[in-house]
């Protein structure tokens, strides 16, 4: 293995006293595949790709949702399925590259060295999910050109280290040709593990080392296979750091780094509603409504088609962030001597005889705290968010077994994102509406399904 497989190796997988677990290995030898049964879906064969496959599938849906004209997005052609993948890959290599003059790396089979397909693994063809046979030549010529999605079991850890070619790439217009002559190399045998290599050599080794917090921490964990929050930030934004919040924190002494601007696709996660940490509004307030969502051991994705939904932040969603800044343990309430200072944030009348009188109308049984409810209300009443009252969404889970009949397929909803919480309209209390509430508290959800989908 040479020197630069070494340090790839290293930060990726960490260094195992006892190797790389060749099952580990194994969850992360396909490729992309889109799904027989939702056209513009990947499909996550076992536990522990998510962690590029749901930032790629956020992607791939903002770039089809909005980067085109055809409204038919559930049923995109083969050819559209090619362009939007690779569109989707290079977007998310500029990304990361750490300035143009650098350039790009792309990592694939050297010459002749591809996987052979192996029939028991291979995934049906899109045309084959229609019911339309192929010619037999280009059925030949498919299975020359695309290995198969799930590596061929005598490709080991030290095998496939051993068969990488790295070339270097210079313009984004020579990149994106690039990206789509290995389309098939993306689609077939490690074609995640490819991209995830041209992601971090693109990037730099060093300059990931220089984000991630805790540099002995591996992107890949070698003993459940699941990504690092840094390698999911450095899909999202570009940048590995491993924090969640906007900006950097000071914290003993040491610099922590955040997320630095809003990310073009969000990320919400059910560890915010457990209160281990806090996600920012650069990753909550995204460019575009689709959400990765995060439970304890996988990714999905949340979306929906309203704009408005990441449209410019109302003054009472912006009294509601000012207020929880200063509610730090999201109880709904803060001591009454912070009153002033959240009145004075947000350019509210803070003259102290006012704020007395404000102190004994919000607290009137004298208890010593202000309810976030009735703090809106009394200053912010009749404030229109712009979110309509309800709105078609959608939900996204790459694995099978996660499924209805387990079948990849979006499950569609209607949310209802009330001011207040009302008694009157309590839908179900799942995983991923617990996700969602950290970003509207009073979201409901409606299911076209007869059961919620899931977040694991």
């Amino acid at each position: 293995m040479s020197e630069l497989n070494k340090e790839v190796v290293d930060l990726v997988w960490g260094r195992p006293s006892n190797g790389v677990s060749a099952s580990i290995f194994r969850r992360w030898t396909q490729g992309f595949v889109f799904s027989e049964n939702e056209r513009s879906a990947l499909e996550q064969f076992e536990g522990g790709p998510c962690a590029v496959i749901a930032p790629v599938q956020a992607f791939l849906l903002k770039n089809i949702l909005f980067n085109r004209e055809s409204a038919n997005w559930r049923h995109i052609s083969e050819e559209e399925q090619k362009a939007a993948l690779c569109s989707t890959l290079s977007e998310i290599l500029e990304s990361a590259c750490s300035s143009p003059s650098t350039g790009y790396c792309l990592v694939s089979w050297a010459k002749g060295q591809s996987p052979h397909p192996s029939t028991h693994t291979t995934p049906h063809t899109p045309s084959q999910t229609q019911g339309t046979p192929e010619p037999e030549s280009s059925q030949l010529n498919r299975q020359q050109q695309q290995p198969t999605a799930l590596a061929a079991e005598e490709l080991g850890f030290e095998r496939f280290h051993s068969v990488l070619h790295k070339r270097a790439i210079q313009s984004v217009s020579e990149l994106r040709e690039e990206m789509l002559s290995l389309y098939h190399t993306w689609r077939g045998c490690c074609g995640v593990l490819l991209f995830l290599y041209s992601v971090i050599l693109t990037k730099g080794i060093e300059n990931i080392r220089n984000e991630i917090q805790d540099t002995m921490e591996p992107l890949i964990d070698p003993v459940h296979g699941h990504g690092s929050q840094s390698l999911v930030n450095l899909f999202v934004t570009g940048h590995a750091v491993s924090n969640v919040w906007d900006g950097d924190r000071e914290c003993s002494g040491m610099k922590l780094h955040g997320i630095h601007k809003q990310a073009s696709v969000g990320f919400l996660t059910l560890m915010e509603s457990l209160h281990y940490c806090k996600v920012g509004a650069f990753l909550k307030s995204p460019k575009f409504p689709i959400w990765i969502l995060g439970s304890e051991t996988h990714l999905s994705v949340f979306f929906a088609k309203e704009m408005s939904l990441v449209g410019p932040e109302s003054p009472s969603e912006q009294a509601r962030r000012v207020f929880q800044s200063f509610d730090p343990e999201d109880n709904g309430f803060i001591p009454e001597s912070l009153l002033e200072d959240v009145m004075k944030a947000l350019d509210l009348v803070s003259e102290p005889d006012y704020v007395s009188l404000m102190k004994s109308k919000l607290d009137p049984e004298s208890l010593g705290v202000i309810l976030l409810g009735p703090f809106l209300l009394e200053f912010f009443p009749d404030q229109d968010s712009g979110i309509p009252d309800s709105f078609p969404v959608y939900h996204y889970n790459g694995l099978k077994q996660s499924n209805h009949n387990e079948k990849v397929e979006y499950v569609e909803g209607t949310a209802l994102v009330l001011g207040f919480e009302d008694p009157m309209v309590r839908t179900d209390d799942t995983p991923v509406k617990r996700c969602l509430q950290t970003k509207w508290p009073y979201i409901e959800l409606l299911w076209t399904t007869d059961r919620s989908p899931s977040l694991n």
